[in-house]
């Protein structure tokens, strides 16, 4: 068997064998050995947040004259490396391999922060051609960490890459979608076809008027998204250290920190108003993510309705046309299936138990212990699972489903005149109880409202044919 080459690192509890070329060292190879669980670790995102965190940390150390020029200089330069790789796919993979902590570990975090520290340590070390574990000229807690805790470290990263992933990727995904379904309700709003309320026949309503419903709620999602990033963004916990005292750290660095995490990304940040609200709970995240949820809920209703509408082709309702992306059935020869459809669907379905796992998270005392939320890496990466999801389906869907979808104009119209709401627009002539006894007459003879009206003369042809002008009753009166 091939045996892995180790070097012999060491932290506070002493030594320990670290693979040989391993950029961390012994502290995150403990928490290597102690959870290997999911085999899933902290996502790149979060790492990618870490870096820019670290990195204004380092710059408001040395502005406050805690840190000296020289050690700044390298820890910038080890961060923006870390960051630059995390953001292009392609180098992505080899970077994460330096982060192997799993999510599931130390409540607080504790293991990602001190398996960052260590990284930017060594890559610093490897730089000014020491050894790997040296620690030389860097220290990965007396200057990488400088003025911070994992404690307030490792949730300030959580907000920062959940808020900025909000606004810069899955608010414009769902913007695409909402804008797709924008110009779905102005093609369709010709098209008049009948309501449907607790899937029976209802009044008439025009197909652009259910798809400006839709549109309207993804508009509602973009400003859902916004307010999530709110909630993230104006609530950072750094600068509260250990348990929110800010001990070890300037009064001025954190605010500081915010303000060039702000200009470097594009979020406006801002210093918890009460750090030890921002460290023993995990509210904003909870805050956050119920909007995310809500936003979940609303794809899927769309979704569900376009499914319902399309179903057929001969045997369903089949007034819309959905795009056909691949086959349906492996038996059923011709069968194609709404499945970009269901896989909105199943995103809404993992975001609402991804919602139920951030709040037990966030409960006092099952998530929580007294000044510290110890459910964090568990609850961060439920959110950035759900953020990433929910902007990718809502593009696939407003690129390859919304973007196609046609009205089947022939099946409406079938559908129309033979409605027997159609009586709902008698009712403020004849009266309720008339038109009540109408309707249910066609029902027993097949007949459509207009037909029956004409045969008994209830109403002038010339009135009736107003009553009955469907597209009228699309529109208030």
């Amino acid at each position: 068997m091939a045996t892995t080459r180790t070097r012999t690192d060491h932290d506070s509890m002493g030594e320990l064998q670290v693979p040989i070329d391993a950029m961390y060292s012994a502290s995150t190879q403990r928490a290597v050995q102690n959870f290997p669980i999911s085999g899933r670790s902290v996502s790149w995102e979060i790492i990618h947040a870490f870096a820019m965190l670290k990195k204004a940390a380092a710059e408001t150390n040395n502005e406050l004259d805690k840190l000296d020029a020289k050690r700044t200089r390298m820890i910038v330069k080890a961060c923006s490396t870390i960051a630059k790789a995390l953001e292009n796919p392609a180098t992505r993979p080899d970077m994460m391999k330096n982060f192997p902590v799993d999510i599931f570990q130390t409540g607080s975090g504790t293991s990602t922060n001190v398996n960052f520290n260590e990284v930017v340590a060594n890559i610093i070390s490897v730089s000014a051609g020491k050894k790997l574990g040296s620690f030389a000229p860097v220290h990965p807690n007396d200057h990488v960490n400088m003025g911070q805790s994992s404690n307030d470290t490792f949730p300030t990263a959580v907000q920062i890459a959940a808020a900025s992933h909000i606004k810069k990727v899955m608010v414009p995904d769902i913007k695409k979608l909402a804008a797709a379904l924008h110009r779905k309700a102005k093609q369709f709003d010709t098209i008049v076809k009948i309501g449907r309320t607790h899937l029976q026949d209802a009044t008439p309503i025009r197909l652009g008027q259910e798809f400006s419903g839709f549109a309207s709620q993804m508009d509602f999602g973009v400003e859902r998204g916004l307010k999530a990033v709110q909630s993230l963004a104006a609530n950072l916990p750094i600068g509260g250290t250990a348990v929110g005292t800010g001990i070890n750290t300037h009064p001025r660095f954190a605010s500081l920190v915010a303000k060039r995490l702000s200009k470097e990304i594009g979020v406006r940040f801002r210093e918890a108003a009460n750090h030890f609200e921002a460290q023993a709970s995990r509210d904003c995240v909870v805050e956050a993510h119920g909007d995310l949820r809500t936003i979940a809920i609303s794809l899927s209703k769309i979704a569900s309705d376009i499914r319902f509408m399309g179903s057929g082709p001969r045997c369903g309702i089949h007034e819309l046309e959905l795009p056909a992306i691949q086959p349906g059935s492996s038996i059923m020869p011709g069968k194609v299936n709404p499945v970009l459809v269901e896989s909105v669907m199943q995103v809404a379905m993992k975001v609402s138990g991804n919602d139920v796992t951030i709040g037990i998270g966030g409960f006092g005392g099952a998530g929580s212990l007294m000044d510290l939320n110890v459910a964090q890496p568990m609850m961060s990466d439920c959110l950035l699972e759900s953020i990433k999801i929910i902007g990718n389906v809502s593009r696939l869907f407003a690129e390859d489903c919304v973007k196609g979808i046609k009205a089947n104009r022939k099946a409406i119209k079938q559908t129309v005149e033979q409605s027997l709401m159609l009586g709902t627009a008698l009712a403020p002539v004849i009266g309720y109880d008339q038109a009540s006894k109408i309707a249910k007459a066609c029902y027993k003879s097949g007949q459509t409202i207009r037909e029956y009206c004409l045969e008994h003369d209830i109403l002038p042809a010339a009135e009736l044919d107003k009553l009955l002008d469907v597209t009228s009753m699309t529109y208030p009166h």
